[in-house]
């Protein structure tokens, strides 16, 4: 055998050895993580249940039912055992690493992401107003630095560096999969908003890992969708809807996008924060007194909204939609961590609905419902700049039919549009 020769199989058989460790990287992640989403899926139940006796299904998704006096208290406990837990953990080194630190080589702290990822759910699941979807992609990410670093010292099992951000992005995804039983929506995660570099490869892999994970977090949630609609299936007269709504709610997107992110960079450190989170935990409980919907993490406001058939009530539907936004923001700028997926889908919701009352005079028999969920999804794509994921987001946990893609497609498309264009006009501006 020639020297060429020799130097062609060497090299065919390092890629099998990358190939392999790649592979069994991802299955193994991916039951890891699956395992760790499901066990956070039981946490806030168990939460939820032992603050306020309440058990959130898409069936039931808002606590009306708990008694008002219960529902201030549990989330003001809820915000000063949060204050005082982000207060110890970041008070000192090292600090807590977000995902995009992690992808810019920091190392999350082990024990620390965990204590940041259970206060996240466990605010959550007292009342408290921010998405949970972050702690469970937040934990994934942390879990898969720490697996390459077990096998770094492992000839065969170590992953090769342009395998190794693919990895955090994938298992970023999955976290978000096992909680939300949403594989392709975990997938586009990982491609579209994290890795923003469409392959064969980065496509198979993500999506191995968020499937896997789902199939996990189904042992603990099963199939049922997280948003109930009325009907799932949806008539073309809807891309007139999408036309009007997409835009509209893209610009109310940008907004949103740029108020959260601001709130974040401004948001209470230090001993501040042992004031500022019991404060906003009291004020959504005062708020929750008289308005249940408010609590959690939106999963409320924009079920209350699927379900509308009137226009009737639009005045509250503006007044829940301003206070959903204001306390949520009040929550990233109090010193709050936690995701904004599932907010923006509430927010984009309530958009939906006013337009819809507002267009009720010139096209009668619109259900609002049907305005209420493209809005959510226009909102959603434009205030995360992630067109595909917000599609299938929406599309898988509401369970919705085929014919609902062509809607939510246009809807995406002129929402991300708008947005991108605002937010360019905005920075062209400073």
């Amino acid at each position: 055998m020639d020297a060429a020769s020799r130097r062609g199989g060497s090299n065919a058989a390092f890629s099998w050895r990358r190939i392999l460790a790649l592979g069994i990287a991802t299955i193994t992640l991916a039951v890891v993580i699956g395992f760790a989403a499901m066990l956070l899926s039981l946490f806030l139940d168990v939460v939820a249940d032992s603050f306020m006796h309440f058990h959130e299904s898409y069936k039931g998704a808002v606590p009306s039912g708990v008694n008002p006096t219960r529902r201030l208290i549990s989330v003001t406990i809820g915000g000063i055992i949060a204050a005082v837990v982000w207060y110890l953990i970041r008070r000192k080194a090292p600090s807590i690493v977000s995902i995009k630190g992690a992808l810019d080589g920091k190392e999350m702290p082990f024990w620390k992401t965990i204590l940041n990822v259970l206060t996240q759910i466990f605010y959550v699941g007292t009342g408290g107003s921010i998405g949970r979807e972050l702690a469970p992609r937040q934990l994934g990410v942390m879990l898969s630095q720490h697996y390459q670093a077990i096998v770094a010292k492992m000839p065969a099992l170590k992953i090769a560096p342009d395998n190794q951000k693919l990895l955090l992005t994938a298992a970023a995804g999955a976290g978000f999969a096992g909680v939300y039983i949403a594989p392709i929506t975990g997938m586009l995660f990982s491609v579209e908003l994290l890795l923003k570099k469409n392959s064969i490869k980065n496509i198979a892999v993500s999506m191995t890992m968020s499937t896997i994970a789902a199939l996990m977090g189904s042992l603990a949630k099963g199939f049922s969708p997280y948003y109930l609609v009325l009907d799932t299936h949806f008539s073309l007269w809807l891309l007139l809807a999408a036309l009007i709504v997409g835009p509209i709610a893209g610009l109310f997107g940008a907004w949103a996008k740029q108020a959260f992110a601001w709130a974040q960079k401004k948001q209470a450190t230090g001993k501040s924060l042992l004031l500022t989170m019991p404060l906003v935990g009291l004020a959504t409980g005062i708020i929750a007194y008289f308005l249940p919907e408010i609590m959690g993490n939106g999963r409320a406001v924009a079920q209350t909204a699927f379900l509308q058939h009137s226009n009737k009530l639009l005045l509250f539907f503006i007044i829940l939609g301003l206070l959903k936004f204001a306390i949520t923001f009040f929550t990233l700028y109090g010193g709050g961590t936690g995701g904004t997926l599932t907010p923006s889908i509430a927010l984009g919701s309530v958009v939906g609905l006013v337009i819809a009352a507002l267009l009720s005079g010139v096209m009668p028999g619109i259900e609002p419902w049907h305005f209420a969920l493209i809005g959510a999804v226009a909102l959603l794509a434009a205030s995360q700049q992630a067109p595909l994921m917000a599609m299938f987001m929406v599309f898988e946990i509401a369970h919705l039919d085929s014919s609902a893609l062509i809607i939510l497609a246009a809807t995406v498309a002129l929402s991300s549009a708008t947005s991108k264009l605002y937010l360019t006009w905005r920075t062209d501006r400073v």
